[in-house]
């Protein structure tokens, strides 16, 4: 697993040993960020960006985001081994001046944590595939407003999963990498 674009391209990540994290492959992750940077539905400018980075893993997409010149990403994950992980990539990338890692459960930090003192320009939602919350989830990313006005959501799924989204929560695009799903979408305010 490596960075693909940016400061860091090429750098290579350390990944988990279990089974219990499963990484956005290289493949899907330069995916998302091509359609991010060169679609007409979506844009997303890096620079001065701030990036939330839910169920986060060991960060491959939020240090993707990192080298790419993202203002900040905000990184939540609660499974000991990847947080682990994830704070030895960010010590590897010497980036702990562009991070905030918060070692908790998604739905706890978005209700609790500073992260509701800032609005996002990206959230990133990497639940596991197991884990049908994810209308939750877009409520309470809703109810607490932390998505700018013009922010993207990005929804990593397993591809056979049709799963009930608000009415509030806009799809802009959806493609299919293998078995994942990735979903793009904005909040209509």
């Amino acid at each position: 697993m490596r960075i693909i674009a940016g400061t860091f391209k090429g750098h290579s990540l350390f990944e988990p040993t279990n089974k219990n994290t499963r990484p956005l492959k290289d493949l899907t992750r330069e995916s998302i960020f091509n359609l991010l940077i060169h679609s007409n539905k979506i844009s997303v400018k890096f620079q001065e960006s701030n990036i939330l980075d839910l169920y986060s893993g060991i960060g491959s997409f939020g240090l993707e985001c990192v080298s790419r010149y993202a203002n900040c990403v905000y990184f939540v994950e609660n499974d000991k081994s990847a947080f682990k992980i994830l704070k030895k990539n960010i010590e590897k990338l010497k980036v702990k001046n562009k991070t905030k890692i918060f070692f908790d459960s998604v739905f706890s930090a978005l209700k609790t944590q500073s992260i509701l003192k800032l609005k996002f320009n990206l959230i990133f939602c990497d639940p596991p595939f197991k884990d049908f919350n994810l209308e939750k989830l877009i409520k309470l990313i809703f109810d607490q407003n932390i998505l700018n006005k013009n922010g993207i959501i990005i929804l990593h799924r397993e591809k056979n999963i049709n799963e009930k989204l608000p009415k509030y929560f806009n799809v802009l695009d959806e493609r299919v990498y293998g078995r994942s799903k990735i979903i793009f979408g904005n909040l209509l305010f």
